[in-house]
């Protein structure tokens, strides 16, 4: 390697390290509740603007959009959160196999070890405490798998069932807002289990699946189907119960219906018990994924 090399790699360290140490004293949730007003701005000026230039920036395909004239979104949220057209992310239509919920990149996939999930190298977490600390929970998914999707500011932000199921249970868990690109995870230990989250139990031909919605820096909401924006009463862990016999009725979606978005972007974490599924061959971390792609099939 050369001294330019050298000098620049020295450079890009300092700052990643900055990026990182920055983010543990920023006031997380006063910025993102900034990001959630400014996102909402409907004058058409400014909110025009915003969307030229994330279209610029993030290289937006707007003709996979169903309303592909930026002008004529609402608001800059309403374009974030934009529908696709129908044929844009055709569902696998192969009955034993699991279909990607989102558009991202694959963070990391494989199996839960002795009760902890790979994060990057050199960190990993827990899976009961990704879980809230709920034991009953967390001992379904004991030596299962996983998979964890992040969805950069470019992709479509909007969140599918990758298999049909019946929601049984919702809990949301307070936490911080670190950012959860690829940088913020190789630096900041057990990163989603500190990170708010909304944790979506389902039950599945595959047995419990767990479709975790991981809040980050400027993700100024996180909405479901069912239960539209999910925002915590106080700062503890809150849970709903989506059982036959219990009100709110249960919920059931088919495999590729939406089941939830970001407002801004984050990660999904898929969570499946033991010897349900295997990921498939060529699906790597750092693997691009799209919304409806074969990620894994049934054992």
């Amino acid at each position: 390697m050369n001294q330019p090399d050298t000098a620049k790699d020295i450079a890009k360290t300092i700052a990643q390290s900055l990026f990182v140490g920055l983010q543990y004293i920023l006031p997380h949730h006063l910025l993102s509740s900034l990001m959630h007003s400014i996102a909402r701005i409907e004058l058409k000026p400014l909110k025009d603007l915003l969307i030229r230039q994330a279209i610029k920036w993030y290289t937006v395909d707007m003709q996979e959009a169903l309303q592909s004239d930026p002008a004529q979104y609402r608001c800059f949220n309403d374009f974030f959160t934009r529908a696709l057209r129908p044929d844009a992310r055709p569902v696998t239509q192969e009955s034993n196999q699991l279909a990607s919920p989102a558009d991202g990149t694959l963070s990391q996939a494989g199996d839960i070890e002795a009760g902890f999930l790979f994060q990057a190298k050199g960190h990993d977490y827990s899976l009961l405490e990704l879980l809230g600390g709920d034991s009953e929970m967390s001992r379904l998914f004991e030596d299962g798998n996983f998979a964890t999707i992040y969805l950069s500011p470019r992709d479509y932000h909007r969140l599918h069932m990758p298999v049909s199921g019946r929601l049984k249970r919702m809990l949301h868990v307070p936490g911080r807002l670190f950012s959860v690109n690829e940088t913020t995870c190789r630096k900041v230990p057990r990163l989603f289990a500190r990170n708010e989250r909304v944790i979506c139990l389902f039950e599945t031909d595959l047995g419990p699946m767990a479709m975790i919605l991981v809040g980050a820096i400027f993700v100024s909401s996180i909405e479901t189907v069912w239960a539209g924006t999910v925002t915590p009463v106080q700062q503890r862990v809150n849970s709903w119960d989506y059982a036959p016999q219990s009100e709110p009725a249960a919920i059931e979606l088919d495999r590729g219906e939406e089941m939830g978005r970001f407002n801004m972007g984050s990660t999904v974490i898929l969570l499946f018990p033991k010897d349900a599924l295997e990921w498939m061959e060529d699906l790597t971390a750092g693997s691009t994924v799209r919304m409806g792609q074969a990620i894994a099939e049934k054992c």
